[in-house]
């Protein structure tokens, strides 16, 4: 029977082990601090990995990943080569950040921000937001949480835009692709929401400059939104801080930044119109992990093919 061995910053992982050890039984489950030979190792589940994650691992099946994002892992200077990764991604995941976005999309189309002022300062003024489909949600990324996404905003009637590295075809959505179409995609969006994986060419690409292209006035005669729910390094915060100042952009919800936890001194913390949540969107629940990464390896192990695996080459 194959080894598992977990490698899991930030998690319990004696939790997960004893999770593991019980949905395989005759497997053995080691952790980082166990006696183990290294040579021994079938499968690696992994997550934030350290410099020496991957020594003397040199019979690995594939590499497991905790995340639905594969980048800083691809990153790793000593990630073996050839040896398959395979990323999370189940229902459960999927829905958590469908739920994450449908919740900042309606609280923006709904103008949380103008009401949460006028109740600080004690201000009654009725204002009616525009119904649904007035507003136009653009959602950078259509892979299965960008579909998945588009299919709870259908319900709602929102005009729906996206924008993928390769052309898609999705029904009641308007779709763009590649560098040639990205100002005309941005140029008719009201609400950007990113879900696109990071890569070098996404790097950076959440910036003043895309900011400044998406439609004016779109929703209630305002700026538009920002929603990142995907990576960090998506986004330039000063840019957002400096976008959120001047109206450019006239409120942000951000899952994810370029160093985590948020740096205290950070000014996006004291910006009204920025919402802040710890990178919770979409966060992996261990019931799910194990039940679907233990499926994975036993069905790996009775020939059959691993499901979600990376395209290194792509990044995601």
């Amino acid at each position: 029977m194959a080894t598992l061995l977990l490698h899991l910053a930030d998690f319990d992982e004696a939790s997960w082990a004893r999770g593991f050890s019980a949905a395989l039984p005759g497997h053995r489950v080691v952790l980082r601090g166990d006696d183990y030979d290294p040579a021994a190792i079938d499968y690696i589940f992994i997550w934030k990995p350290k410099v020496n994650a991957f020594d003397g691992l040199v019979n690995l099946k594939a590499v497991l990943s905790l995340g639905a994002g594969v980048d800083a892992l691809l990153r790793h200077p000593r990630l073996p080569e050839g040896v398959p990764i395979v990323r999370f991604m189940d229902a459960d995941l999927t829905q958590r950040m469908s739920d994450y976005v449908l919740a900042n999309v309606l609280m923006h189309q709904r103008l949380f921000t103008r009401f949460k002022r006028d109740q600080q300062a004690r201000r009654w003024v009725q204002l009616y937001p525009a119904a649904a489909w007035e507003c136009s949600v653009g959602i950078m990324g259509l892979g299965q949480l960008g579909q998945d996404a588009v299919r709870h905003l259908k319900v709602f009637g929102y005009k729906l835009r996206g924008w993928s590295r390769t052309p898609k075809s999705i029904e009641g959505v308007e779709t763009f692709a590649g560098e040639a179409q990205f100002d005309a995609f941005l140029g008719g969006t009201d609400i950007l929401v990113n879900l696109l994986p990071l890569t070098p060419q996404t790097q950076g690409i959440l910036n003043y400059d895309i900011f400044s292209k998406l439609r004016r006035g779109g929703i209630d005669g305002e700026g538009p939104v920002l929603i990142n729910a995907a990576r960090g390094g998506h986004q330039k915060e000063a840019d957002i801080v400096r976008a959120l100042g001047d109206g450019t952009l006239k409120a942000a919800s951000l899952d994810v930044f370029e160093v985590e936890p948020l740096a205290k001194d950070s000014p996006l913390w004291a910006l009204d119109n920025c919402y802040i949540t710890p990178h919770i969107a979409a966060a992996s629940s261990e019931k799910t992990g194990v039940a679907y990464f233990s499926k994975v390896i036993l069905d790996h192990e009775a020939g059959k093919p691993l499901p979600n695996v990376v395209d290194v080459k792509r990044g995601y």
